[in-house]
């Protein structure tokens, strides 16, 4: 029996760099190439695209141009799931059919009918504010509704996302989208909040690869590893003081309320912004010189993780830059740290959370210890709460309890199937295997999901 025909593809970000290559059967559908994708940077997000085609995981490999050449184009996505909790007041999920459904506070995000006939079909990601959504679409469009003065209206921008946009990343009041050419387009809340990046334009034209927001301002990697920032000064838009550390070799970077950390390629961090909400790391200097390999932040602080799995922590004490209550399980083993606006919550190799910060807004785990003690795969905040997923599918929350710290509502619910979850500000949204919803925490702000149950029973792939 004849063997089945091979493709070979190159997988390259927009830097240039190659991410994955190799021969894949012609039989076999997109999703190949996206698990290949995914190995650089585990629990990332990314799309793919051949030229200005998206290919979707479902897209058959037999199906894409080979004309156009083998090169694939891996976009990664800002903000990915988990990384840290958002800000908003409301849920908006994906459909398998490219559709979206919105709950929440209607006037921040909750209610998108005005944009309904534009989110029938065709999205492939969602991005937020505090108080506002933008949608990527698979021809490289951008649809937003929410509050007009924090992003919801990009009417001013809008012959600049009719095609082409590739990321978008929100911070506060303001959303910043990278097109395929590397330029970036601003919007939303301008002076101080970073939506109007006008005078820095010649430094956005081209070559951006990714950027990060925090609650007012933005940091944009370029292709040659520098960065240029832009929005509230002493809240991380003005990065003068470390400039000369921000000309090459950023990889990573990562934002609390009022401050921005940045991993080099060595492995050493640099910081700037507010100096009490993360951006004085002086303290700590010593221990961030090399092989830091993620940073994570609350509302006011910083989490480093070294690659021999030992923490770091700087900034606001009492909201997680002081860890040394726990200092002595948090010297091996760590593999992800996670955030919420006053706590953090570290998986270790074995499967155990370890929790530090705000006792009252998920920094105290005690109440449910004895369920995180092994299995946890992932682990999501709200403002001042955790959800933590394990491998058996199941839900542990605690910290405060209006805002998603308690789920009993649900419970029956949460005991098997789960594969994802996401936090805004004040409540929790759980994807299951089956493609339905379970919401939970404050009812306003998302927690309740009663008026669009009947849309929320299958086919949702994300919610943001």
């Amino acid at each position: 029996m004849a063997s089945s025909p091979e493709i070979n593809f190159e997988l390259v970000e927009l830097s240039g760099h190659v991410v994955a290559k190799g021969a894949w059967s012609a039989t076999l559908q997109a999703d190949c190439l996206y698990k290949s994708a995914l190995l650089a940077k585990p629990g990332c997000r990314c799309r793919l695209l051949q030229g200005a085609r998206e290919i979707t995981p479902f897209t058959p490999l037999a199906a894409l141009d080979l004309s156009l050449g083998t090169c694939i184009q891996v976009v990664w996505l800002s903000s990915p799931p988990a990384t840290r909790f958002s800000l908003g007041h409301a849920f908006a999920a994906i459909k398998a059919n490219g559709s979206v459904v919105t709950w929440g506070f209607a006037a921040r995000g909750g209610d998108s009918s005005a944009v309904a006939p534009l989110l029938a079909e065709g999205v492939v990601h969602i991005c937020g504010t505090t108080s506002a959504f933008a949608a990527i679409k698979a021809n490289g469009s951008v649809v937003t509704w929410g509050s007009f003065l924090r992003g919801g209206d990009s009417s001013v921008v809008a012959p600049f996302l009719t095609e082409g946009v590739v990321q978008v990343c929100g911070n506060a009041s303001a959303f910043a989208a990278i097109k395929a050419n590397g330029s970036v387009v601003t919007w939303g809340r301008g002076g101080d909040h970073g939506g109007n990046s006008s005078a820095l334009a010649p430094l956005l034209t081209e070559g951006v690869v990714q950027v990060c927001g925090n609650a007012s301002a933005f940091a944009a990697i370029k292709a040659n590893g520098s960065v240029v920032t832009w929005g509230d000064a002493d809240g991380g838009g003005d990065s003068s003081a470390v400039a000369p550390l921000l000309t090459e070799g950023v990889v990573q970077v990562r934002g609390t309320g009022f401050a921005f950390a940045a991993i080099k390629a060595n492995g050493s961090v640099v910081t700037w912004g507010d100096a009490d909400g993360g951006g004085d790391s002086s303290a700590v200097a010593p221990l961030l010189i090399e092989g830091v390999v993620q940073v994570r932040g609350t509302g006011t602080a910083f989490a480093a993780i070294k690659a021999n799995g030992s923490v770091v922590t700087w900034g606001d004490a009492d909201n997680g830059g002081n860890s040394s209550a726990v200092a002595l399980l948090l010297a091996e083993g760590v593999v992800q740290v996670r955030g919420n606006d006053r706590a953090f919550a570290a998986i270790k190799a074995n499967g155990s959370v370890v929790t530090w910060g705000d006792a009252d807004g998920g920094g105290d785990s005690s109440a449910v210890a004895p369920l995180l003690t092994e299995g946890i795969v992932q682990v999501c905040g709200t403002g001042n709460a955790f959800a933590s997923m394990k491998a058996n599918g199941s839900v542990v929350t605690w910290g405060f309890a209006a805002r998603g710290g308690d789920s009993s509502a649900v419970a029956p619910l949460l005991t098997d199937g789960v594969v994802h979850i996401c936090g805004c500000a004040s409540a929790f949204a759980a994807i299951k295997a089956n493609g339905s919803v379970v919401t939970w925490g404050f009812a306003p702000q998302g927690g309740d999901s009663s008026a669009v149950a009947s849309l929320l029973t299958e086919g949702v792939v994300q919610v943001c």
